[in-house]
């Protein structure tokens, strides 16, 4: 084994048995009254099992896997995005390394002093003070009092809870604790830092600081496991990502490539209300687009759209086939980002109504969107039939010189300009 070598793991697996479980987060007195009916239904189950399977073993009972087959090896001072939809096994993963749960088959290997930030407060003691609980953690990540002492004034200050630092965590915001749980993690310089989609919990300002805090300890060397759904922040942290679908990865590579490759597979197969895993596409199409393009108000194409100008989408299509279509527009930023959505049912009863005709549907909107480039997927169903997708016309919104200072760059992701009147009583 090499000194470069971070973690490692081998056929890594967890598997869950459905319904057996005992919640450790309720207090002692609550599990041990609990564990009697845990065992009468397993007795129960197994008299079941033998009086009607035989020789079948577990075979009856219900089990979910969460990771499979896990091979990994990560080297010092790599930065490691980890992506995927729910329920692929992200946070299962950190929680074994984090050696919070025992897989189920493999092993891991974890060479380093690792601090975690999985759950909001992860580690921290109700009962005890702010104070108390930036030693505890400390002192469970092997550090000394001195070494702790040294970054106690930094880590409270990062943290912004100064004024309740003596008081017990109980009485914290959930904030509050996220802030904490972070600020100790992150100071108390472990050489492996593990977070999970937890920075989700503080304020957008805490969220900056925090981001900015991961950058720093990537540029010092230490090895950072990274679990989010922000792929912006994955693609500018990260020098490497990890791709987790169902309970195995299925990509691994330089973090833009692979954070552009899950976008894409969510675009393809639509991971919004306006698609179901069942549809299925017909060729040729029942309506088939040929053309989409964008439009101002003198009806000219443009790729390029003013704030707080109107325009319009322009689709040209073809019906083959009678039918009941629904079209839907759906306009999401460049890291995949749903912003708006409106649907041809909202406005039309029916599309397409002659088989064998070519039609052309204008949609008129006023931008509301700020300053960026965005992209435009076309979704055609009929009933929960998918009919066609398309996924090609890219756009980008520019000041406008008429606004005036009315719109600005810096405003969000969408200019809301509401109607102002004041009356003097």
């Amino acid at each position: 084994m090499t000194s470069d070598i971070a973690i490692i793991t081998e056929d890594l697996g967890k598997r869950y048995l459905l319904g057996e479980t005992v919640d450790l987060a309720r207090n002692f007195r609550e599990t041990l009254m609990t564990l009697p009916r845990l065992f009468a239904r397993r007795a129960e189950r197994a008299l079941r099992r033998g009086k009607t399977d035989g020789a079948k073993g577990t075979g009856s009972r219900k089990e979910l896997w969460a990771l499979r087959g896990i091979n990994l090896e990560l080297t010092r001072g790599e930065a490691v995005g980890i992506i995927g939809r729910n329920g692929s096994g992200k946070s299962t993963l950190l929680k074994i390394l984090s050696r919070i749960t025992s897989p189920t088959t493999g092993r891991a290997e974890i060479h380093g002093r690792v601090g975690s930030l999985l759950e909001v407060g992860t580690g921290m003691h109700l009962e005890l003070t702010g104070r108390e609980n930036v030693f505890l953690n400390g002192a469970i990540l092997g550090m000394r009092r001195v070494e702790i002492q040294r970054k106690f004034d930094e880590i409270v200050e990062f943290a912004e809870i100064s004024r309740f630092i003596d008081t017990p965590v109980k009485r914290y915001s959930s904030g509050m604790r996220v802030r904490l749980a972070f600020a100790v993690a992150a100071h108390l310089e472990p050489e492996i830092l593990m977070i999970d989609e937890v920075l989700s919990v503080g304020d957008a300002a805490f969220r900056k600081k925090c981001l900015g805090k991961m950058e720093n300890v990537t540029r010092l060397g230490r090895t950072v496991l990274f679990v989010s759904h922000n792929m912006e922040a994955v693609s500018t942290l990260c020098d490497s990502a990890i791709l987790l679908e169902g309970w195995k990865i299925t990509a691994r590579g330089e973090a833009a490539e692979i954070v552009q490759q899950y976008l894409s597979q969510i675009q393809q197969t639509g991971i919004n209300s306006d698609i179901s895993p069942q549809m299925h596409r017909t060729y040729p199409p029942d309506l088939e687009v040929f053309r989409l393009e964008l439009r101002n108000e003198r009806d000219e194409k443009i790729d390029k759209v003013q704030l707080g100008g109107r325009f319009s989408f322009q689709l040209h299509y073809k019906v083959n086939e009678q039918g009941r279509y629904r079209i839907a527009l759906v306009v999401r930023t460049q890291q995949g980002v749903i912003l708006a959505r409106t649907h041809s049912t909202d406005a039309l009863e029916k599309i397409g109504a002659e088989a064998g005709a070519s039609y052309t549907l204008t949609v008129r909107l006023q931008n509301l969107f700020a300053t960026g480039k965005y992209t435009l997927q076309l979704v055609v169903s009929a009933g929960n039939r998918l009919v066609d997708l398309v996924d090609e016309l890219q756009f980008e919104v520019i000041p406008s010189v008429d606004s005036k200072g009315m719109f600005t760059p810096n405003r969000g992701l969408v200019n809301w300009v509401g109607e102002w009147n004041e009356e003097k009583q």
